[in-house]
């Protein structure tokens, strides 16, 4: 089907007589209701004040029989289209940082403040650890597979720092030593902080 300009004429006409999309394609014929739609836009014709039928309004308004004029009520203050937006952001605001709560930056290069979680280690897994990194690869992040261990060893700013590079516990990243500082039972850490 194309659109001649007979088509295009019929188109135009029952769209200005707010004809729906569906009803102008029932009456060209061989065109789809989405066709109609396309052709309009592209006609620029898409902006239609009402959309009920002229036959439709002209039906309603003989219906209505005309009642008598009501007496005018006290004017009412119009109620303004815009009220007040609230400026208060949407999104609440984070606290300002403070010595207190604000976590220094550590240069590159510079040694790591003491951890608190070293200190919660059993002396026995720290034993281990001890003994299992005597006897490591220390492997370069370049030389890690899946199956060597890939706990970390050192400052990574200084040219001491390794990973361990034994094989791995099954399932896990790290070496069975490792593991055992890694994963702790939550009832061990629990206690740990009491």
């Amino acid at each position: 089907m194309s659109w001649t300009d007979e088509r295009v004429e019929l188109l135009k006409k029952m769209w200005g007589e707010g004809q729906s999309a569906s009803q102008i394609a029932k009456e060209l014929g061989g065109v789809t209701r989405n066709a109609v739609i396309g052709k309009v836009h592209r006609l620029g014709l898409s902006n239609r004040a009402t959309t009920s039928t002229k036959s439709d309004s002209a039906t309603k308004a003989e219906a209505k029989p005309k009642a008598a004029p009501k007496p005018k009520a006290a004017a009412k203050p119009k109620a303004d289209p815009m009220p007040e937006m609230k400026t208060e952001p949407a999104v609440p605001q984070r606290p300002a940082a403070t010595p207190a709560n604000r976590k220094a930056i550590i240069p590159a290069g510079q040694p790591l403040p003491p951890q608190p979680s070293a200190n919660e280690i059993s002396p026995e897994a720290l034993a281990k650890v001890n003994e299992v990194e005597k006897k490591a690869k220390k492997l370069t992040l370049m030389e890690l597979t899946e199956r060597t261990c890939k706990w970390p060893v050192g400052d990574p700013a200084t040219d001491h720092f390794w990973f361990c590079g034994l094989p791995v516990q099954a399932g896990k990243p790290y070496c069975e030593a490792h593991v055992g500082v890694a994963f702790q039972p939550m009832s061990s850490r629990r206690d740990r902080r009491r």
